[in-house]
């Protein structure tokens, strides 16, 4: 019942969703002011990649996007997460801003950290994920309070830094912030996903 439900919110949709216009595509190299020429520079110095994704909208302020890029640079790489639970805080992220791009670029990502495949098609499907393992539940429970709540409970705070320490408390909120910033770059610009990708995710029921 719940897959006939999501699947009519996606019909519902896609006229405004996935065939909405890109409001802030790549800028063509010629147009780019100094500063933005300069910050792609430094991005591919960076990263060793072009500027794409959430990115190209925020070389509109190319400031912002580099010290954005900074962030991600620990939260993604160097958290005190292993890649398969900072990836799921991701995902956990990307569904509840209903994030396409996001989504296609780290279910992929996740599942090769070892996520299960069964969990994120729950997740995608606005179910709580059954058989996760420990430190996913506590992860899961932290998130999803975080960005639902607004807030966290004495007992899932606990929980968690009793399994990933203060540090790891503090790297998940980030992972959440930074993601969440993400997505609202995204869902502001309306990046699609790349050519020959359709979206995963539909909208939650409002």
């Amino acid at each position: 019942m719940m897959r006939v439900a999501i699947a009519a919110w996606l019909l519902a949709a896609l006229p405004s969703a996935a065939f909405a216009q890109e409001r802030m595509p790549p800028i063509p190299p010629e147009r780019m002011t100094d500063a933005q020429k300069k910050a792609v520079e430094e991005f591919r110095a960076a990263r060793n990649a072009d500027v794409g994704g959430p990115f190209a909208p925020l070389l509109r302020s190319p400031e912002v996007m580099n010290r954005a890029r900074a962030m991600g640079d620990y939260l993604r790489f160097k958290s005190v997460l292993p890649p398969r639970l900072s990836e799921f805080a991701i995902l956990i992220t990307a569904r509840q801003w209903t994030q396409n791009y996001e989504w296609d670029a780290h279910s992929r990502i996740a599942q090769q950290a070892g996520m299960s495949a069964d969990i994120l098609k729950a997740l995608a499907d606005g179910r709580r994920p059954d058989r996760m393992a420990d430190d996913e539940e506590i992860l899961y429970a932290f998130c999803t309070e975080l960005q639902r709540n607004q807030s966290v409970s004495d007992t899932t705070y606990e929980r968690a830094v009793a399994k990933f320490g203060e540090q790891g408390v503090i790297d998940m909120v980030g992972i959440s912030g930074y993601y969440t910033l993400l997505a609202m770059v995204l869902n502001t610009a309306r990046t699609p996903v790349p050519a020959g990708r359709a979206p995963a995710l539909a909208p939650f029921p409002r």
